[in-house]
């Protein structure tokens, strides 16, 4: 039986917001913490939520927070604590799809609880998504806080707390002009193009499809935006919005397209509207993003808005 405290929506199941007093856990399911989280955990506690951390905080193995044994042990643990309302991943790197289909998801099935992250957590976003219709936050992550705008972490605890978020920037001319309502879904285009076809790949019919990416090749965009339209992800989408695509290489012979290029080249003969430069990803002001949600997105050539319904 779902958490009678969970809001079951059209578009997808909402945990229970926290509040103030709530336990949270920290874990780290892919790669290492480089330094401490001081700084992370004092925020968190001055939103007055007591922060519990799991054994992969100190553990270490090769380039992982433990074996894939002891991530997944440790995320576990918290999804089947019922006194543990939210779940952040410390940082992302590599190592998620290592353990992911290691735990077992029974207990967050039956009460649903706030998964918090972004990179390398997009696959736990999308397999969450596709596989119990749960909300979740692509957003900041405590090996990122020390770095973090301010505006990025008040949305942050906005998400988590149940207050309303909305944005309104101005993007550039690359922009294809439209309006749409769809439920919003994706993440880092690596992992979503690694989840492709497995049991976390999501519908892409209909939804507004977020992509961000970091210290990728140019051609390496491409191909993995072209391998998500030949399988059909991106010919039905009601929209797009592109975030950060930070620390871009390219190779001695230049590719020869930006970014906005590339992604544009591949949706030109459909008709949604598309923006660039949603200030979410691998950047100091990560805005967060309810994953799973409806949202309406309007484009108006530079002008962007974002609302959640």
């Amino acid at each position: 039986m779902i958490d009678k405290t969970a809001v079951q929506t059209t578009s997808g199941l909402v945990p229970p917001y926290l509040k103030k007093g709530d336990k949270i856990a920290i874990t780290c399911p892919a790669k290492k913490l480089p330094h401490p989280m001081a700084d992370a955990i004092s925020l968190l506690q001055s939103w007055e939520l007591e922060v519990i951390l799991g054994e992969t905080v100190e553990a270490s193995y090769h380039q992982f927070a433990g074996d894939d044994e002891l991530r997944a042990r440790d995320m576990q643990k918290f999804i089947d604590d019922d006194s543990i309302k939210a779940i952040i991943a410390a940082r992302g790197g590599y190592g998620t799809i290592r353990m992911i289909d290691k735990v077992d998801f029974t207990r967050f099935a039956e009460h649903p609880k706030w998964v918090v992250g972004f990179s390398d957590i997009t696959i736990l976003h999308a397999h969450l998504y596709s596989n119990y219709n749960t909300q979740s936050i692509h957003g900041q992550m405590p090996v990122n806080i020390q770095d973090a705008s301010a505006k990025s972490l008040e949305t942050l605890r906005k998400a988590l707390f149940g207050e309303n978020i909305s944005y309104h920037f101005n993007s550039h001319n690359d922009n294809r002009s439209g309006n749409a309502k769809g439920v919003l879904i994706g993440g880092n285009l690596s992992l979503l193009a690694a989840v492709a076809g497995s049991v976390s790949d999501m519908d892409y019919s209909g939804k507004i499809l977020f992509i961000e990416d970091v210290g990728e090749y140019l051609y390496s965009v491409d191909r993995m935006i072209r391998t998500l339209d030949r399988a059909g992800k991106l010919k039905n989408l009601a929209g797009l919005i592109v975030g950060g695509f930070t620390e871009i290489k390219d190779n001695d012979i230049p590719f020869g397209q930006t970014i906005a290029e590339i992604i544009m080249d591949v949706v030109k003969e459909y008709d949604y509207p598309v923006c660039f430069d949603f200030p979410a990803g691998h950047i100091p002001d990560n805005h967060s993003l309810i994953l799973g949600r409806m949202l309406s997105l309007s484009v108006k050539n530079e002008h962007v808005e974002i609302k959640y319904l």
